[in-house]
């Protein structure tokens, strides 16, 4: 039946009969109906005994309060209602008409002829603003000034690795996502475990591409950033895939607002978002907020979670992380400066959730991005894939892991081995390309204003990552690392 109320919705939409239109959702005909007259500027007045109803002896209360996924509230002009009921009889939809719009700015409820509720639209749709306290947290400073120079770096690089691979934050979520139908209706072009899904719009070379993002440990250690790196990583993983950000939507999830420290951290966050949302052009267009997640009085992290959706003028110009042939160039696109602080490395390996969120320069985000998509779209790069939670050396294995081929990169960085394999950073994209192909994309990446930097190539059975003198920091088996990969969820369970 939703399949049905929206096809017979879009061909009426389609068709011009539609003056307004919103779905049914919390709190029913009441949000809906108010909500649309307040918008108008206008009143509204609905009739109880004309909604359609499945039981006998429903209240007019339960009648306007009653939620259902299947219902549509719409506005026409009084000559096109026999038409779009027939459109809608003809996709096997019910259609009636429940009330008018009036010119009085009274939202009015009758039971036949009886009135039974009369109020002003704006009494239920101008709502009163409370502006709670708000207080930086303690721990605040605390966080952002702590530093690892007395932090000692892991004798064993490859086990660390290892065990980020094997982190529920890090590992495949393929336990999850194998657990339903996601190739359904045969439009899947990328599934799930990619940076984004991607789905062909059938009919037409077009497609979509889709994402969730979010990391509650930056957002408590600093909820702004954090927000706003929500953002940024979502855009990111889209660009990743050849795909340009057009909209999100977001869950903003936090413990009790009226704690004043809560509060702050919800508007820090939100601010983020929105400063985010400016600068890389996407707008928000949906979310829903949940407070009071809290357990014996202590909350959740600040989690706000992005939802995000791109666009591809041609489907079958994407790109994924997998490295696809051996002796491709790797190289690293944006400033790579990554810092332990925040990182799942250091909670992980070291037991400590502290330190400075990573660095967000939005203006050079929106450049690598950019450069991303044109390489893609031009079909310069093989793959793409960002630098996340894990840092590098996590990015390159699961590059090796999808394309089940390995790698030999050095890192031209000096300082604590642990922070150029594990410290994450933002900004940055592993890319691959022919050696044909890369002075180009090297003079593509110095057009846009970014920087660039080749690691490496593609080949063998290991990734292997050396320091500046040749030592052999990394070396792994593939095949053991996916093994890693892939079985550490099912592995909870």
């Amino acid at each position: 039946m939703e399949k049905l109320l929206m096809e017979a919705c879009l061909e009426v939409m389609e068709k011009g009969y539609v003056v307004g239109i919103q779905d049914l959702g919390a709190a029913g005909l009441t949000s809906s109906s108010a909500e649309m007259a307040g918008r108008a500027g206008t009143g509204i007045e609905i009739d109880v005994s004309l909604v359609p109803i499945r039981d006998e002896g429903v209240t007019p209360y339960e009648i306007m309060l009653s939620e259902s996924q299947e219902r549509m509230l719409l506005v026409l002009e009084p000559q096109d209602e026999q038409a779009v009921k027939e459109i809608y009889s003809r996709w096997g939809v019910e259609a009636t008409v429940i009330g008018k719009v009036t010119e009085d700015n009274i939202y009015r409820l009758r039971d036949g002829d009886e009135v039974i509720a009369e109020i002003p639209v704006k009494a239920l749709t101008d709502s009163p603003v409370w502006y709670p306290e708000q207080r930086e947290p303690e721990y605040y400073q605390e966080v952002r000034s702590w530093k690892p120079d007395h932090l000692p770096v892991p004798n064993d690089l490859n086990f660390v690795l290892s065990q980020l691979l094997a982190s529920t934050n890090i590992a495949s979520k393929e336990w999850v996502y194998t657990q339903f139908d996601h190739t359904a209706l045969l439009n899947t072009v990328v599934g799930p475990g990619a940076d984004a899904a991607v789905l062909r719009i059938k009919g037409s070379p077009k497609g979509i591409a889709m994402t969730t993002d979010g990391n509650s440990r930056y957002c408590y250690l600093d909820p702004r950033r954090g927000g706003a790196i929500a953002v940024a990583e979502a855009a990111r993983n889209l660009s990743c895939v050849g795909a340009e950000p057009v909209g999100l939507t977001d869950g903003l999830n936090f413990g009790n607002p009226e704690k004043p420290e809560i509060f702050w951290q919800f508007c820090q966050a939100v601010e983020g978002i929105s400063e985010a949302c400016q600068a890389l052009d996407i707008p928000v267009v949906s979310g829903n907020v949940s407070f009071y997640n809290e357990s014996n009085g202590e909350a959740i992290f600040p989690t706000p979670v992005v939802g995000m959706i791109g666009f591809l003028p041609d489907a079958g110009r994407h790109a994924t992380g997998a490295f696809r042939h051996p002796g491709d160039k790797i190289v690293l696109l944006g400033k790579f400066v990554p810092q332990l602080g925040a990182s799942e490395y250091l909670a992980l390996v070291h037991n400590l959730e502290t330190g400075k969120v990573p660095d967000l320069d939005l203006e050079q985000e929106k450049r690598v991005q950019e450069c991303c998509r044109n390489l893609i779209r031009n079909g310069s790069i093989k793959s793409a894939h960002d630098c996340a939670e894990g840092g590098l050396a996590v990015t390159m294995a699961e590059c090796c892991i999808s394309g089940k081929m390995g790698a030999t990169i050095e890192l031209p960085f000096e300082g604590r081995e642990d922070n150029f394999l594990f410290g994450e950073v933002q900004s940055c994209i592993i890319i691959t390309c022919t050696p044909r192909e890369l002075a180009d994309v090297l003079q593509t990446a110095a057009d846009s204003g970014i920087s660039s930097l080749v690691l490496g190539q593609t080949g063998g059975n290991h990734l292997i990552i050396r320091d500046t003198a040749g030592c052999v920091l990394i070396k792994q088996d593939v095949e053991e690392m996916e093994k890693i990969w892939r079985g550490s969820i099912s592995k909870c369970f």
